[in-house]
């Protein structure tokens, strides 16, 4: 028996990891997380059975955290993934009792494990090929990935006190399909109403955000250096960015973001503090490097950490859902209270400055207030022709040669076109010189991948505005690089918008069998990605 795992876009071959992540998630830890989901799966169905809606909403806040650390790049930690699965069974069981025939869902409800070796024990047994059968398999991954996006959201919500009951009930609905439906077509409706569900979850975040923290504005980030020592924070958790920002004030420590922290900077309750220096190097997959140069402590707040250094291994730390064995773990705040930074705050002071890697500033912050703010000047620019098209290339970035593609089209894009971005894929493209049309810049930044939201509600009321039935008859390509369980759920969201014609790329998901593959191609018109200059000359005349 060994490991099976193909949720990312880079697993080994398109085909799937067998003997260690390509992220570096160890073959033990791929399969505890199985367990993991294994567990959450009985918990949803003995909730499903019971049918208090009451308890789906109060188990809701836990099945995302558990679903959330389960996604690419986020928790290497076993300890912390038996400690998930064990809480998983403990709240099953306490569900479970009060069925009166639990026996009949066999050994979901049943199954019982107590030490990290029976966990692994489960975890072989049902793991991801269990499912025989590609096509029912492939829809049941499909769903679970875009729960494990949808939760990621939902749970970043819920630190900052706003939750959907809705999402929260789904999670019920949609696991306990997930283990008990075989039919096709009604896997296939599941998959469709996750889409609708990541479209709530992502509004949720965004109400969560800008209500919290206001609306981005239009903002120039610094990507140079102080002269004081930094901590540098990645990740996506706006929270642990106020709380580190309100902690470092008067230390004499810089705060730097990193990755898909990057928006941060463009929130107004952010700007206020001086000491916010501005964002320091690149995406996700180039942090070995640049945490080598930062010199100060690092803190992830979610995914993407990729198997840590020993260099800076004494001065990584994570926080939230991410884990790393042998870094230090910040743990969550108690209630009423922050958490605690002073360890790397402490820390910081003693490191020299960041040693600079680039200088300049990027232009970001072009979310949806800000963007339907210039409406009006928008529609003219399309109108008068300035504006030929908009492409959106959000999504995410990675490590593979491939998606050098992504930095040839906005190369290849004319000079009349606009890129609307979102996630860290901005990072192939957002350096460089493109200019503005009538000053409004080439690249529009939304902010972080949840922040695909924005672009779609910028689409809908660009169809508002020019009296169109369908937002595909809007002068509009999309352009999607994919790499982990949230950009999955943005797809689904996309879809169930009734977006057509989304091109997908570096691959299609390996998840995705070739009949269900098929399926989404004649229903929805997905393309995979070809030749830069073709695709940009397809794009041009709509297709």
């Amino acid at each position: 028996m060994s490991m099976f795992c193909y949720q990312c876009q880079e697993t080994a071959g398109n085909k799937g990891c067998k003997v260690r992540g390509v992220c570096g998630k160890p073959e033990r830890t791929a399969v505890l997380m199985d367990a993991l989901i294994d567990g959450l799966k009985g918990l949803a169905v003995a909730l499903k059975e019971n049918g208090d809606k009451t308890a789906m909403k109060e188990e809701g806040p836990f099945i995302a955290q558990a679903l959330f650390a389960t996604i690419t790049n986020a928790n290497f930690d076993d300890m912390r993934i038996v400690e998930l699965a064990r809480e998983a069974l403990k709240r099953r069981e306490r569900i479970a009792s009060l069925l009166p025939k639990k026996e009949r869902f066999g050994d979901l409800l049943l199954w019982k494990a107590v030490t990290e070796e029976e966990f692994v024990s489960r975890g072989y047994e049902k793991g991801i090929e269990a499912t025989e059968n590609e096509d029912v398999r492939s829809l049941r991954e499909l769903t679970v990935y875009g729960l494990k996006g949808i939760a990621a959201y939902v749970d970043h919500a819920h630190v900052l006190g706003y939750q959907d009951e809705t999402i929260f009930e789904f999670f019920a609905d949609a696991l306990s399909a997930v283990a008990l439906e075989e039919d096709p077509d009604i896997l296939t409706a599941l998959v469709l109403k996750t889409g609708e569900m990541a479209v709530a979850g992502m509004a949720l975040l965004d109400k969560a955000n800008t209500e919290t923290y206001g609306h981005p504005e239009i903002s120039e980030v610094n990507i140079g250096v102080g002269n004081n020592p930094g901590i540098l924070i990645s990740g996506h958790d706006l929270r642990d960015m106020e709380e580190l920002l309100k902690q470092t004030e008067g230390t004499g420590v810089d705060v730097y973001t990193h990755g898909e922290m990057l928006p941060a900077n463009y929130y107004p309750a952010f700007k206020k503090y001086s000491h916010f220096v501005g964002n320091y190097g690149n995406a996700w997959w180039k942090q070995n490097e640049e945490f080598d140069s930062f010199n100060g402590p690092v803190l992830m707040t979610t995914n993407c950490i990729i198997p840590v250094k020993e260099s800076y291994k004494d001065r990584i730390f994570t926080t939230g859902m991410t884990g790393y064995p042998g870094v230090q773990h910040i743990p969550d705040r108690k209630e009423g209270k922050e958490k605690d930074f002073s360890t790397i705050i402490a820390l910081a002071k003693k490191c020299p400055p960041p040693r600079e890697i680039e200088k300049g500033k990027i232009v970001g912050g072009f979310a949806h207030n800000q963007v339907l703010a210039l409406a009006d000047k928008v529609v003219d620019a399309v109108k008068s022709g300035a504006i030929k098209r908009f492409v959106v290339m959000a999504g995410c970035d990675g490590r593979f040669s491939s998606r050098q593609y992504y930095t040839d089209v906005a190369r290849e894009l004319p000079e009349d076109t606009i890129i609307l971005t979102a996630g860290c894929a901005k990072y192939r493209y957002n350096k460089l010189e493109l200019g503005d049309i009538g000053g409004i810049p080439r690249v529009l930044d939304a902010g972080q991948c949840n922040d695909s939201y924005s672009l779609a509600l910028i689409a809908l009321k660009l169809k508002e505005v020019f009296g169109l039935e369908d937002i595909n008859q809007l002068p509009l390509s999309f352009d999607i690089a994919w790499y982990e369980q949230k950009a999955v759920a943005v797809l689904l969201a996309l879809l169930f918008l009734g977006v057509k014609g989304i091109r997908l790329g570096p691959t299609l998901p390996a998840f995705l069998s070739p009949n269900i593959a098929k399926i989404l191609i004649e229903k929805f018109d997905i393309k995979t990605i070809s030749d830069a200059k073709a695709d940009v000359g397809m794009m041009m005349l709509g297709r």
